[in-house]
């Protein structure tokens, strides 16, 4: 029996050795915790080693069972060092892979930044801010009233052929300009004076083509007072085109035509390409139309509370796409709308 009890303290020796070059190997902590199952647990290989302990006799059991004990000690000690070798080496990994190199530039991220028709319409509105104005705001979807009679184009007046409009239903349309916010600042005023706002924004009228679009910008402007003249008005806006485009922008006057305003003219100013000395972009005319204007007319005013023999004053509208295109050359109004960043990261 003294024999058998050196065989399973050899086992046991054996079963060390075994434990520790299988732990040696171990990448990972989930191989080292099948190793300690494999060894250590109750139906490892130490576990069936100590079932033959019964069959020694009891003055050998305290050595075997002794040697037992040594045996799991250093097999747990033996797991407990590669745990903690690779705990370390997951450690290392890990911050190896979290390592920034503050030496490296940067990433550098991509701010946005103002549509060129919003960085025209901020231009225009300090602009006017600039002369007294103040800006003013109405409802886009707006009464056929505001939008056409109120500004003297009453039910089947041929002037609402220039303008092809959204309706709504019979009384509601898409305002095809900013004029009714002109005419509702009147009504708000209630014939007090001075008036002198501008009214930026979006309107709709039934075109689309690479300079029309269905839905653009305008800023309109309207100035009452007592003894206001043409020529008031012929200095706001030869003011505007040269903060606009430049202080050498020339401007002319032609006679035009608008329901709302008596006399009434288009206002042109010297082409921003070629000078004035004629190219492509203005018909080799030198001079490039940017927006209508003219006196308000008397029944325009009466409509909307004022006293036409008391009181005068002048309107304009020009379209901020229009403005735009002039501003930095450009040929398409279709490319505002298209969100290619190509083209707005040029601004």
């Amino acid at each position: 029996m003294r024999g058998f009890a050196f065989s399973l303290e050899q086992k046991l020796l054996d079963l060390a050795e075994e434990a520790k070059k299988a732990l040696e190997k171990a990448q990972d902590l989930e191989e080292i915790n099948g190793i300690r199952i494999r060894y250590l647990g109750k139906k490892g290989e130490l576990t069936q080693i100590l079932r033959g302990m019964g069959a020694l006799p009891p003055d050998q059991r305290p050595r075997v069972g002794q040697a037992a004990n040594e045996v799991r000690e250093a097999v747990e000690a033996a797991i407990a060092a590669r745990t903690a070798a690779v705990k370390e080496k997951i450690k290392q990994v890990r911050l190896l892979e979290e390592t920034i190199d503050i030496t490296l530039p940067g990433t550098k991220f991509a701010l946005g930044h103002f549509h060129p028709l919003t960085l025209v319409q901020r231009r225009i509105e300090d602009i006017f801010l600039g002369l007294g104005f103040e800006i003013a705001e109405g409802p886009e979807v707006e009464l056929d009233y505001y939008n056409f009679e109120a500004l003297n184009i009453p039910k089947d007046h041929p002037a609402r052929d220039m303008q092809d409009t959204f309706f709504v239903d019979a009384e509601m349309v898409l305002r095809t300009h900013t004029s009714p916010v002109q005419v509702r600042t009147m009504e708000k005023m209630a014939g007090r004076i001075p008036v002198r706002v501008i009214a930026p924004g979006k309107v709709y009228r039934r075109d689309d083509d690479a300079t029309h679009s269905p839905m653009f910008h305008q800023v309109e402007g309207l100035a009452i007072d007592t003894r206001i003249t043409f020529g008031d008005l012929k200095g706001v806006l030869q003011t505007f085109a040269a903060e606009m485009f430049g202080v050498s922008t020339r401007t002319r006057f032609r006679p035009s035509f608008f329901p709302f305003t008596e006399p009434s003219a288009e206002m042109d100013i010297s082409c921003v390409m070629c000078g004035g000395s004629g190219c492509r972009v203005c018909s080799f005319t030198g001079w490039l139309e940017i927006l209508g204007c003219g006196a308000v007319h008397p029944r325009v005013l009466e409509m909307s509370g004022y006293n036409s023999e008391e009181v005068t004053g002048f309107a304009f509208g020009m379209g901020i796409e229009r403005i735009t295109m002039l501003k930095y050359g450009i040929d398409d109004i279709r490319l505002f709308f298209d969100n290619d960043l190509r083209f707005l990261e040029q601004f």
